[in-house]
């Protein structure tokens, strides 16, 4: 997230267009490729079932089959985001743009399959009690992102000058370099390197692993398509409203990092718990990981209601600029809607996490989708459209859709885990 934003802030100096094309194509990337990431999620989950019942044994054959799963599910992403442009044409972008945006996402899916395989180690690191490996990783690639950014985009250093497309380059580079240093960083550490990686794939766990994963990848792509189609729909009304939509949802996905880190959490420590057969312990821990999340996206949504210029004045927009100015001042009126939408976006993604704890993934997938679509977009719609409130109509809607999801499935934590403490 942090080389999204880093890109975003980047393009934003370039000019409106550039980062209506940039912003636009990297958030496709992202939450398409995200969707396919979380398939592999399920190795979090049986990884620390597994360690909860003390049945070390099986963790390399979950890593081998993680990977494995991670390894098929590149091809069908690659494939979906190639062809992109004809999407965007349907759904009523403009051909200049869906160009561009088609260009920029064709150079940043060469890092596809090492984003794929980092996503398979990432979920591993966690499901083992060390996810200080994935910060210090990630920490390195985002100063390497920044720099490889700025000499892409202007041409210093000796770098060619690619323009927006300087960001795509230096992010796929980044994603390489980052899944090259996990793994060398995994098979030097004693604890962590896997005993037998090179083996064969135990299909049973391959299935479960798919049979928890796609449910979960389900819950990310309904959330994430509809935050894709709001911005698309944001490029019918305009480039400013584009432009504006894209730095704040950058501003709220980066705070969203925040809860979905909890939630992570969450799922590894009610696993673990209910892996050791301690169903209260893993109640406990859903609910102090709520707890702990709700406090964090409070203290977000209070500095996005403090301070909504100075966080669009991040993103290099001069407000001296006739165009900018106008780009500032919808920022903020997005913003300010964004306080009520940090609160129960944290709380829907922490109680997704603490349901995958339980292995429950499919119930929470309905739940989203019902949330998502069948409320959120058909607010968000007629709030924009027939009503006419435009950019705040769509937001308003998104805000409905995730309220109503973090009622439900936190609604579900709540039964499932007192089911769980029934003998």
């Amino acid at each position: 997230m942090g080389m999204g934003l880093t890109d975003t802030i980047m393009l934003g100096s370039v000019g409106r267009d550039a980062l209506a094309a940039g912003g636009l194509g990297g958030s496709v990337f992202f939450m398409i490729s995200g969707m396919f990431q979380n398939v592999v999620a399920s190795i979090a989950i049986l990884i620390a079932h597994a360690r909860g019942a003390d049945d070390t044994s099986q963790i390399d054959a979950i890593f081998r089959a993680g990977l494995v799963l991670a390894f098929i599910s590149t091809w069908p992403l690659i494939a979906m985001l190639w062809n992109i442009e004809p999407f965007l044409l349907w759904v009523g972008e403009p051909p200049g743009l869906a160009t561009d945006v088609t260009m920029y996402i064709r150079i940043i899916i060469l890092g596809t399959p090492a984003i794929m395989i980092m996503a398979a180690m990432r979920f591993y690191l966690s499901a083992m009690n060390h996810p200080r490996l994935i910060l210090i990783v990630s920490i390195v690639g985002l100063f390497a992102n920044g720099l490889l950014d700025y000499g892409l985009i202007y041409g210093v250093w000796g770098l060619p000058e690619l323009g927006y497309l300087g960001a795509a380059t230096a992010t796929a580079i980044v994603m390489w370099t980052s899944m090259i240093l996990t793994a060398i960083a995994i098979s030097l550490s004693p604890a962590l390197k896997p005993k037998r990686l090179i083996a064969a794939i135990d299909w049973t766990i391959f299935v479960e692993l798919n049979k928890l994963g796609w449910p979960i990848a389900g819950i990310f792509s309904v959330e994430t398509l509809l935050f894709m189609v709001a911005a698309l729909l944001m490029g019918t009304i305009g480039t400013t409203a584009l432009a504006a939509h894209q730095v704040t949802i950058m501003i709220a996905a980066t705070a969203f990092m925040l809860p979905l880190a909890v939630g992570q959490a969450a799922n590894v420590r009610v696993g673990y718990h209910m892996g050791a057969n301690l169903p209260a312990a893993a109640r406990r821990a859903g609910f102090v990981a709520l707890g702990v999340g709700l406090g964090i996206m409070s203290l977000t949504a209070a500095i996005m209601l403090a301070a909504p210029r100075e966080l669009a004045l991040l993103f290099q927009l001069d407000p001296n600029n006739t165009e900018d100015a106008v780009v500032i001042a919808l920022v903020v009126e997005l913003l300010s809607i964004c306080v009520l939408f940090q609160i129960v976006d944290g709380a829907q993604a922490i109680g997704a996490g603490v349901l995958r704890g339980y292995k429950d993934t499919r119930i929470p997938m309905i739940l989203a989708t019902v949330s998502y679509w069948g409320i959120g977009f058909t607010v968000a719609w007629t709030l924009a459209f027939p009503l006419g409130f435009g950019p705040e109509g769509l937001w308003w809607g998104l805000a409905t859709g995730l309220a109503t999801a973090a009622i439900l499935l936190c609604g579900r934590f709540a039964i499932v885990s007192k089911r769980a403490l029934q003998p």
